[in-house]
């Protein structure tokens, strides 16, 4: 055995040091599986968002198609063929003695 004899050093301070080696290698584990999580966090707030923008495109070409059919004219036109007309004068009040 001479002092520079690299294994039995090495070997030995390893052994000395074994719950700190062990700590070391949890504390690596634990990174990298925080790395992982954080990484599929930020691909499904990214989904999300994405998902979020349809709908809201969706919404509003609801919300304007809703607008359109809702005008007078449309719903005159809609009506038209039960045989409703709009009221051209305006509407007369009953008077109940």
């Amino acid at each position: 055995m001479t002092l520079f004899d690299v294994g039995f050093w090495t070997s030995r301070l390893v052994l000395n040091n074994l719950a700190f080696v062990i700590f070391l290698g949890f504390l690596a584990t634990v990174y990298i599986a925080n790395a992982h999580l954080a990484e599929r966090n930020v691909r499904e707030i990214q989904m999300l968002q994405k998902d979020l923008k349809e709908m809201r495109w969706y919404y509003m070409s609801l919300q304007s198609e809703n607008m359109y059919n809702a005008m007078r004219s449309e719903v005159a036109k809609r009506v038209r063929e039960d045989g409703l007309r709009p009221q051209e004068e305006a509407p007369k009040r009953i008077v109940v003695k």
